[in-house]
């Protein structure tokens, strides 16, 4: 697992094949990260399916209203929820979205970010300052790698848990 150097600002998301340790760039998106820190303390993510993942492009995750696999699941309706608090207003910024960053998920307007979010499979630099990069993979990335493909994938893989660092006993 990778060295972690500020807990409070990092995530453990566990997967199927194990731990993916991400950084939140809470100085390049401060209420992006903020909101990944409060849900994921609330438990909100926890069992949560990955119901957009698309070969060589990316994993989508987080509709902690019809996504959670043990409460009110519905397949269908994964991808089109979110939380019951205020969406996050834009955070654009310089940097890329690169292999393993993470993206805040929206609608068509650019201030619609909730509770989903996107892992990219490949450098997707198309999506460059039209959607908010608030993470990053410290490791794990061949876990998320094995996320099972569709829109939706027919039988999803999910977020066992997600978990602040610093909330962990280490």
């Amino acid at each position: 697992m990778a060295d972690i150097k500020d807990p409070e600002n990092t995530i453990l998301m566990e997967l199927k094949d194990g731990t993916v340790v991400i950084e939140l760039l809470t100085e390049v998106a401060p209420q992006h990260a903020a909101r990944m820190k409060d849900l994921a303390r609330a438990g909100a993510y926890d069992n949560v399916c990955f119901h957009r993942v698309i070969e060589g492009f990316m994993a989508q995750t987080g509709d902690v209203a019809h996504g959670n696999m043990e409460k009110d699941f519905n397949l269908r309706r994964a991808g089109t929820g979110g939380s019951d608090l205020p969406n996050v207003p834009a955070e654009f910024s310089k940097l890329p979205h690169d292999r393993g960053t993470l993206g805040a998920a929206r609608s068509q307007a650019p201030n619609s970010a909730n509770s989903q979010f996107f892992i990219n499979f490949k450098d997707n630099h198309f999506l460059n300052g039209q959607y908010t990069v608030y993470g990053r993979v410290l490791s794990g990335m061949e876990h998320v790698d094995k996320i099972a493909r569709g829109e939706p994938p027919t039988a999803p893989d999910r977020m066992i848990s997600v978990k602040v660092a610093a909330d962990v006993a280490q």
